[in-house]
Parts: structure tokens; C-alpha cells; sequence
């Protein structure tokens, strides 16, 4: 059995093109999120959409947001949940289908995730990895880009320090989205992984090394 939960915190935007596209404006400030000197122009992406995917077999956070002309907006976001007395492999088809219905019914442009990170038991390392190799595979199948950002990269950027907790992250994201109520942990860090890529996508455009993409 598999229990799904997502909460609507904004609305779709119908008419756009399947691709982001930057807008040249002018800026004031001097510097960006990760430090970088800018021009006098400043770049920002008027339109792309990410789904945004923190995997976890029973937990798996999930947002969609939009760059919205240079000022992020949170569509969905939400947590996949699968109940304890769930086989793996059966929260595994869980996680594919429901990213599979998303990506269907919003359309986004591409994929991003968090990447592997250092656990200590081996149990743990596989069924993370087989959570993120389902969200792959809905992404893949769909056509979508995927790309991943560090756990330490998606902190920095969000929050401004690599070793922010959980709940900084989820009150940085309410803040930067203007959310009515802050997010759970999961669907936090989902938000937050949406937010650096879009801001990684806006200083590609400067020559900063971008995200990578798998």
C-alpha cells in the first residue's frame, strides 16, 4: 500500500516555452550567492521549471518550482511517503510512478537531485542509491535532463553555510519562496535543491562552473 502526500502552495503556468531563457537586467549589487563579482548587467532566467527530487526509500521529497522571471516560485511541494511494512522494491515502482504522474502533469524542463552522500552503513548507501536511481528513471524516461548538486553545495547556496541543519534549510526556503507555513525536512530540502539549481543556471551564464549533469 502507498500513501502519498502533496501540498499545492501555487499555481501552474500554462504558457511557456519547453526551454529557459535568460533575461539581461540591471543589478545593483555587485556580487551573487556564491561570491562571484558581476557586471553591470546582470543575468537572470525568466523562465524554467525543476522538478527537484530529495530521494529516500520510505521519505522521498519532492518540489516543483519556477524561476518566475528571477524570483523563484514553489509550485508543489511535498513528501512521497511509503509505509514501513512496504517491500523496497515495491517503494521503489512508488517513487518512479508518482514522479512519473508529475512530470506528466507539469512539465518540467529538467531534473534535479542531491547527490550521493558519505553514509557509514552499507545498507543505508544501497537503498539510497536504488531511491535515487528510481527518480532517475522516471526523470530519464520522460526525457528530462538530470543534474546533482552536493549536500554541502545545496546548504551554501540556500543557506550561505555548507553545515546549516535541516531546519535552517526549511526556514531559509520559506523565506526565499514566501511560503504561508514551513515545509517539512524532506520537501525542505527538496525546495532547496530546486533553488540552487536555478541559481547554478543563472551563473552558468556567467562563466561559474555550473551543475553537473548524469
Amino acid at each position: 500500500m502507498r500513501i502519498c502526500r502533496f501540498h499545492v502552495v501555487g499555481h501552474k503556468t500554462h504558457l511557456r516555452p519547453p526551454f529557459a531563457t535568460v533575461r539581461r537586467t540591471n543589478a545593483k549589487d555587485s556580487a551573487n550567492a556564491f561570491g562571484v563579482e558581476r557586471d553591470p548587467v546582470d543575468f537572470k532566467l525568466r523562465i524554467m521549471r525543476v522538478l527537484a527530487v530529495d530521494a529516500s526509500l520510505r521519505n522521498t521529497g519532492v518540489a516543483i518550482v519556477d524561476a518566475n522571471n528571477g524570483k523563484p516560485r514553489s509550485v508543489y511541494f511535498g513528501t512521497i511517503h511509503n509505509a514501513s511494512a512496504l517491500r523496497s522494491s515495491s517503494c521503489l515502482v512508488a517513487i518512479r510512478d508518482r514522479l512519473a504522474e508529475l512530470i506528466r502533469e507539469h512539465e518540467p524542463d529538467c531534473c534535479a537531485l542531491e547527490s550521493v552522500i558519505y553514509v557509514q552503513s552499507h545498507k543505508t548507501a544501497i537503498l539510497l542509491g536504488a531511491a535515487r536511481g528510481a527518480a532517475i528513471l522516471a526523470a530519464a524516461e520522460n526525457g528530462l535532463p538530470v543534474f546533482e548538486y552536493s549536500p554541502r553545495r545545496i546548504k551554501q547556496s540556500t543557506v550561505g553555510r555548507g553545515s546549516a541543519e535541516k531546519n535552517q534549510v526549511a526556514f531559509m526556503v520559506r523565506a526565499l519562496l514566501g511560503l504561508t507555513e514551513t515545509p517539512g525536512p524532506d520537501a525542505a530540502d527538496a525546495l532547496a535543491i530546486g533553488l540552487t539549481h536555478l541559481r547554478s543556471q543563472e551563473v552558468a551564464s556567467l562563466g561559474v562552473p555550473g551543475a553537473k549533469q548524469i
